[in-house]
């Protein structure tokens, strides 16, 4: 991909922004998922996933058989607000100090970085004209208030990225297209019936670090969406929220004060691949909660107060990972991951936790990891009290 970018003459800029996306996309192939929340840190962060899209590269091939030099605007050409960078469609206006969205952006922008300023309004006309914008970044300004009618010109925005602002409820009229929104570190205490309504296309929401409790979801809060991936750690929850999307795929709800697990707290999540539960207060799963996953192939149970191993890891057939490390366990039986018999477990495990746990490693039979892919993928470690 370098060579063939070398080749149609694009500037040595350009090509260190391609071999850092190349290293970008090979980290993220060779890095395990965690729960840690998404950081957009700069406007090439945008184009990430979008690389494989036609015309995210049209752009950049059009950039790679024109002039190294980059072109001087014309007077026909839309000016780039003042301070920003604009090129390849895409606006840059970070680290500005900026008190309000800028004027004069090109009506063809499809990535915008506002990011890292100190606006404090979204107003009605501030993004008019904006039909192609595909991703927003207001992420770490002062945001407090947003006009109903903001976003009703982004007709085709897919990502929206709002964490760290001073927001108390999520913006209403949020665009029909919308796939993706990331509203972390905020100030939002409760999520209305309807809020989601109209947003048949979301996939992912990311809204941890919010000072949000159980009674702040209404009935209905998540009604109509078809989310894979919900983010609600580092909150003020005492229990897993009720009738969350049960065509989720994966749900971190790490960071709170959960007590416990009980038996119908899973029942909606059969599609469940990964479930994140870490750094609570849980000192009880209920026998047979974990059935209802089926699919579940990562747990993160760690830093808890577990005294035991949860019942019915071995039945969950395609199970991989299990995080219960700085809990309270005392014990491990020989059969507390592995099936009886043959057959029975269809992916073996290649990650168990259980150190800084009270439990002497040297007790443990080795026949209780017989189903483990080897000896390595299992830690135990010291534990200190």
């Amino acid at each position: 991909l370098i060579s063939y970018f070398f080749k149609k003459g694009v500037s040595s800029k350009m090509l260190q922004h391609c071999s850092l996306l190349l290293l970008l996309c090979a980290v993220q192939l060779l890095s395990s998922s965690s729960a840690l929340p998404f950081e957009q840190r700069g406007f090439w962060d945008f184009a990430l996933d979008s690389l494989e899209n036609s015309d995210m590269m049209t752009m950049m091939r059009d950039q790679g058989e024109g002039s190294a030099v980059e072109e001087i605007p014309t007077p026909d050409m839309p000016m780039c607000p003042f301070g920003c960078h604009c090129q390849l469609r895409i606006v840059q206006c970070s680290d500005l100090g900026l008190t309000e969205v800028p004027r004069n952006i090109p009506p063809d922008t499809k990535f915008l970085d506002l990011q890292n300023n100190r606006i404090t309004e979204l107003k009605e006309n501030d993004f008019k004209g904006l039909t192609n914008l595909y991703a927003l970044s207001v992420r770490n300004n002062l945001i407090s208030k947003v006009h109903p009618k903001t976003f009703i010109p982004l007709k085709h925005m897919q990502k929206l990225y709002f964490s760290k602002n001073l927001l108390t409820a999520i913006p209403k009229n949020l665009p029909a297209s919308l796939v993706e929104l990331r509203i972390h570190e905020n100030r939002i205490k409760k999520v209305a019936a309807g809020t989601f309504s109209g947003l048949g296309n979301m996939h992912c929401i990311e809204m941890g670090a919010n000072p949000i409790q159980n009674s702040g979801f209404e009935p209905g809060a998540f009604k109509g969406l078809k989310l894979y991936y919900l983010r609600i750690s580092e909150a003020k929850l005492t229990g897993v929220p009720k009738d969350l999307p049960d065509s989720l795929h994966e749900l971190h709800l790490d960071h709170n004060q959960i007590q416990a697990v009980e038996l119908e707290d899973l029942s909606r999540y059969r599609n469940l691949n990964r479930l994140g539960l870490g750094f609570n207060h849980i000192r009880n799963i209920e026998n047979g909660s974990l059935s209802f996953l089926p699919m579940l192939r990562e747990l993160h149970l760690d830093n808890n107060r577990l005294k035991r191993v949860p019942q019915g890891l071995p039945s969950m057939k395609y199970l991989q990972v299990v995080y219960l490390h700085a809990n309270n366990i005392s014990q491990v039986g020989v059969d507390d991951f592995c099936p009886r018999g043959f057959g029975m477990k269809r992916t073996y495990y290649n990650g168990i936790s259980l150190f800084d746990n009270p439990v002497n490693y040297w007790e443990v039979q080795p026949a209780t990891f017989r189903c483990v892919n080897d000896r390595f993928a299992i830690q135990f470690g010291n534990y200190k009290k």
